[in-house]
């Protein structure tokens, strides 16, 4: 009994190592394919595919650009159509003023004249301290450059 088990043992192990052993030829095989592929097959393949991309890209590039070209322009228009709008707007609001105000203002020039006339503040006849003069001013300034002399000379 002891050697069919250890008979069945090593059929298996030699089935795994087979298996493992087919997968690796499979492996090289797939590369030994794919490189004589690659050397006489791929470079017209690879070259399709970047002329597929190229044009791919210049439509998308062409349908931004026209859709940022056309919201360029949409922007443009609102922005002038705003502009004279307000322009519009405040030259009415101006000319109502000027009009509002060459209406009223002859009728209150005679309320406002002696609200307009300016008059010098009346002085107080208060007791003024006399002026020191300039020798004892300039006194006071000795006085403090020789504090300040003497400050720097201690240091």
């Amino acid at each position: 009994m002891l050697n069919t088990f250890q008979h069945q043992t090593n059929r298996v192990g030699d089935t795994m190592l087979a298996a493992s052993r087919q997968v690796w030829l499979a492996g090289l095989g797939a590369a030994a394919v794919t490189r004589d592929w690659a050397e006489k097959e791929a470079s017209g393949v690879f070259r399709t595919l970047v002329r597929e991309g190229a044009a791919v890209e210049s439509r998308a590039i062409r349908f931004g650009g026209d859709q940022v070209e056309s919201s360029m322009t949409k922007a443009n228009t609102v922005w002038k159509h705003t502009r004279t709008t307000v322009e519009k707007v405040v030259r009415i609001y101006a000319d109502t003023a000027v009009g509002i105000v060459s209406q009223s203002l002859p009728a209150l020039l005679p309320a406002l004249k002696p609200a307009l006339t300016v008059t010098a503040p009346k002085r107080r006849n208060a007791q003024r301290q006399p002026r020191k003069s300039k020798a004892a001013l300039t006194g006071k300034n000795t006085k403090r450059a020789s504090r300040t002399m003497k400050s720097t000379s201690k240091r």
